[in-house]
């Protein structure tokens, strides 16, 4: 027989009205959204920060499409292996001397730049604007004995013709076999400056840790010192980035840090390197109208070099966009000087 509930202790249904089901579904839809987008952030994040394909072909493009744009300068290709077996490239640039050819060049002292480039695209389109620096270190270069000036651009695993896919750990291991190589290809009594731009800059912080770790081992004499670290339009991490990127608060992007496996803290590093009592020259080369990075980053690392006591000098170039440093006169004279003074207190 039914069970009969008393009327006092029923059950209420409560019914919302109908009114509250458009705001309701709406704010379900946002959240879903943003869950999902923050998921795709974390799990594509390589995908993210690394981006060799763009602009689209840039992984098919030659050393020889931009030949005219370098010369005098000639450019190369090597292939180095990193400590995993992964094969990369290196892109090779130098201004052919007559003293070279004709064997009077061999008292001339080597300054090896090693250069880290940004996030994006290849290798090749870079070659020009760095060719643009080594004419002009080169332009006094008639004097007899005076210093011959050579760029290896690291292209990381995963960019152009390098096999692999990036990541912060694979990329440093790109970095480490670059450093080994030339400590290899060149005289011992080489200079070596590392040159970052943009995310490249991180790298290059990185690879002078790393190569100050190695000189306090027992391999010092087989490894070139770095003396210079060249930093253009650097920032501070990946996390820091993520703010700059999403300044609004209420946006969840910004909180994803701790789901980062890729930081790049040029912070930590430095902070780590200063306590070691380095001291490498350091350039800091922010563009004036960044469109991606805040100029407080550079700022930053410059405090960081200070606290140190390492010689650092800031530069802002004027007018310069994320990309067009070494496009603008003050920031290639800059470099230029920077690599000069390297040369005169070696």
């Amino acid at each position: 027989m039914p069970v009969l509930v008393p009327r006092h202790i029923q059950v209420r249904r409560l019914y919302l009205p109908t009114l509250i089901y458009p705001p309701l579904v709406f704010a379900g839809l946002l959240i879903t959204l943003w869950a999902y987008k923050c998921l795709m952030m974390i799990v594509f994040q390589n995908q993210i920060i690394y981006m060799p394909s763009i602009p689209p072909f840039s992984r098919s493009e030659k050393i020889a499409d931009y030949e005219a744009l370098c010369k005098p300068v000639r450019w190369r290709e090597e292939r180095i292996k990193s400590a995993d077996g992964m094969e990369v490239a290196l892109a090779v640039g130098s201004v052919p001397l007559e003293a070279d050819v004709t064997g009077k060049g061999e008292g001339r002292k080597n300054i090896v730049v090693l250069y880290f480039q940004g996030n994006g695209s290849s290798l090749p389109p870079r070659l020009p604007g760095l060719s643009q620096v080594l004419k002009s270190l080169h332009a006094n270069s008639l004097v007899e004995n005076s210093p011959k000036y050579t760029i290896a651009a690291l292209s990381y695993r995963g960019f152009w013709t390098s096999h692999g896919r990036p990541s912060e750990r694979g990329i440093n291991l790109d970095a480490a076999a670059a450093l080994a190589w030339a400590s290899k290809e060149f005289p011992p009594d080489s200079i070596l400056v590392v040159w970052g731009q943009s995310l490249g800059a991180g790298v290059a912080v990185c690879a002078l840790d790393a190569n100050l770790e190695q000189e306090s081992t027992k391999n010092k004499a087989k490894t070139l010192e770095i003396k210079g670290l060249l930093l253009e339009t650097p920032f501070t991490s990946v996390r820091a980035m993520l703010v700059a990127l999403y300044p609004q608060k209420w946006l969840p992007y910004r909180y994803l840090s701790p789901f980062l496996w890729n930081h790049w803290d040029s912070i930590q590093t430095l902070s780590r390197i200063s306590a070691s009592h380095a001291e490498p020259k350091v350039l800091v080369l922010p563009a004036g109208d960044d469109e991606l990075v805040p100029q407080a980053h550079a700022m930053e690392l410059e405090a960081v070099c200070k606290d140190g006591k390492m010689d650092v000098k800031r530069t802002v170039v004027k007018g310069a966009l994320h990309h067009e440093v070494v496009a603008k006169p003050q920031g290639r004279a800059a470099v230029v000087e920077f690599l000069k003074q390297i040369e005169e207190q070696a």
